[in-house]
């Protein structure tokens, strides 16, 4: 068998064209940037930039832009092997208006279905998926058949073992071995925007298979009813995995093992032009600190001045830091200021005014967007 991905992640997948105009409503734009989205591509995206062997579980429409899509995977140095065409369905495109510091509306177009919710439990490389480091899947692909169906095959081969009996040591090393439930909320994607019963049972059947859970305040409270970081934290970590991550906003991030350690860690400085995507860095950048074995503390700052970093650029995808790049606002204890002038990592420059300055890590904290998109911040 060849050698084990450090991550594969599962899920959501489009083009977000952004304008290059800063402070201006969709309505007036003109001039747009192409770039490669959706969240948990894009976290695959950050770890390969951090220098980790990646790829990505999806689908696309049989169209140009999922064309471009596997150019993109393929230029950022993650494996495209398992994102597979749809006859049925357009690759979807997301739009954004950029209002810095904290007001980035996002505009979906996954109409009438987006293909990286055909994800069929049958199309999966469950052996591949067992063996990755690190498994990394998300909350809205339990939204809809048959990517939960899917979604939840997958988590059942990283906990299970052969014969189908569950592990005793499912969770014992996340450092080694991590299943990682980003919670990523989006009421748009699930039926009649359910906030019910729906969408946390199956939150919690999933969360008994992953040994790390991953969201903000809102999507905690998704997952867990409560919304106090702290009581959060404890029910997750009772649902089954064994490190909880609240992301709280301008009051940095709050990491819980269950072993009893904790982190709590404020956030970056940073000059804010667009937050969409921070989350997607430091989601790419804990994973990075998992495989490399770090504590709780160093893991969550170097997560955090990813996340940063991406919220001082424009893009997402194109935007995500290289090691020195962390290593460099770490140092300095803020993104520098010739990096949080609006330049995504592709060159593309956002026009008609600068960002505002912010001490959080994007404009709702560590990998946050505004209140009118994602609660977490994902590109798309």
């Amino acid at each position: 068998m060849p050698e084990p991905y450090d991550v594969v992640t599962m899920g959501r997948i489009g083009v977000d064209l952004y304008p290059l105009d800063i402070g201006v409503p969709l309505a007036r734009v003109e001039t747009f940037g192409k770039f490669l989205g959706g969240s948990p591509t894009n976290v695959a995206v950050a770890a390969a930039r951090l220098g980790r062997r990646t790829a990505v579980v999806t689908r696309t429409g049989r169209d140009p832009f999922g064309d471009y899509l596997h150019q993109e995977l393929r230029g950022f140095g993650v494996d495209d092997r398992w994102v597979t065409p749809v006859e049925e369905y357009p690759t979807p495109v997301t739009f954004c208006e950029v209002f810095p510091p904290d007001d980035f509306p996002l505009y979906f177009y996954r109409q009438p279905k987006a293909p990286d919710l055909e994800i069929h439990p049958s199309e999966l490389d469950l052996d591949a998926v067992r063996a990755a480091r690190i498994f990394w899947m998300t909350g809205t692909g339990l939204s809809a058949e048959p990517s939960r169906a899917a979604t939840l095959a997958a988590l059942r081969a990283r906990s299970e073992d052969p014969a189908e009996e569950p592990r005793a040591d499912t969770a014992a090393d996340t450092g080694a071995c991590a299943t990682v439930f980003d919670l990523d909320w989006r009421p748009m994607f699930w039926d009649g925007g359910d906030r019910g019963s729906v969408a946390r049972a199956r939150y919690r059947e999933a969360l008994a298979h992953a040994t790390v859970a991953v969201g903000n305040i809102d999507e905690c409270e998704i997952a867990t009813g409560e919304r106090e970081p702290y009581a959060a934290a404890r029910v997750l970590l009772a649902a089954g995995v064994e490190l909880a991550v609240v992301k709280q906003g301008p009051k940095g991030v709050l990491a819980v093992h269950r072993d009893g350690s904790t982190a709590e860690v404020p956030p970056l400085p940073v000059e804010v032009v667009n937050g969409l995507g921070a989350g997607d860095a430091f989601g790419g950048a804990l994973c990075h600190g998992l495989l490399a074995g770090w504590d709780l503390a160093r893991m969550m700052r170097y997560a955090n001045a990813a996340g940063a970093i991406v919220a001082s650029r424009l893009a997402c995808s194109s935007a995500m830091p290289f090691p020195d790049e962390v290593e460099r606002a770490l140092a300095e204890g803020a993104v520098p200021a010739d990096r949080a002038n609006g330049a995504s990592a592709n060159g593309a420059c956002a026009k008609g005014g600068s960002g505002t300055r912010s001490s959080a890590t994007g404009p709702s904290g560590a990998g946050t967007e505004s209140p009118a998109s994602r609660p977490s911040g994902a590109a798309s």
